[in-house]
């Protein structure tokens, strides 16, 4: 295993140069970073080259680094990660490819490449607000399409001020003032000097 990771690591490197930010193995997989301005030439060529022939995309998921680990995040805020998989070579690759602007994170749509990037690029879009242009279209897909905001955000407030239901007379769904009071839940300790003692 280790052998065929560093040669994909070799040929990654003779075959992208520069246009990799970095290549780091980790937990039995290589990750790659790349550049926004280069992410479909690269991803194109993943999948083309024959010596490397990344045919599936198995998974993309949006990334919110505005607060990372125990220390404050100091690059960009947004990335997605694009796990690959290479049936001919059998072996897996994972590509970070950050937004340029926090404010409007926007990276080109990868449908063209792998078509099965339809619906997690759609998925990046609701829960995270990252614009993938060039989707075929680009609109929730897990939220309803009148809620606001992006709920994996990390500055999403945990709580909110309006619920949504089903209305059977309106037959559809209506947002109203949130019914439940807010509430602390604390969990009860039971503490008996003889507890378990027979």
């Amino acid at each position: 295993m280790a052998a065929d990771l560093s040669m994909l690591r070799n040929n990654l490197s003779g075959l992208f140069g520069d246009k990799l930010s970095s290549i780091e193995e980790r937990l039995g997989e290589v990750t790659v970073e790349v550049r926004a301005t280069d992410m479909l030439d690269v991803l194109a060529r993943l999948r083309d080259a024959s010596e490397l022939r990344f045919e599936q995309l198995i998974d993309l998921c949006g990334v919110d680094y505005s607060t990372y680990g125990d220390d404050t995040w100091d690059g960009k805020r947004f990335a997605v990660v694009y796990n690959l998989l290479s049936v001919s070579h059998n072996v897996r690759l994972r590509v970070r490819i950050f937004a340029e602007d926090d404010d409007f994170p926007v990276l080109e749509s990868v449908t063209n490449i792998w078509s099965c990037a339809n619906w997690y690029e759609r998925e990046a879009f609701d829960l995270f607000g990252i614009l993938f242009s060039g989707h075929p279209d680009l609109r929730r897909i897990l939220t309803d399409y009148g809620f606001i905001g992006n709920p994996f955000r990390k500055d999403f407030p945990l709580s909110g001020h309006v619920e949504m239901r089903y209305d059977p007379e309106q037959q559809r769904v209506v947002y109203q003032p949130v019914s439940i009071e807010p509430r602390e839940v604390t969990p009860r300790i039971v503490r008996e000097e003889n507890y378990g003692c027979n």
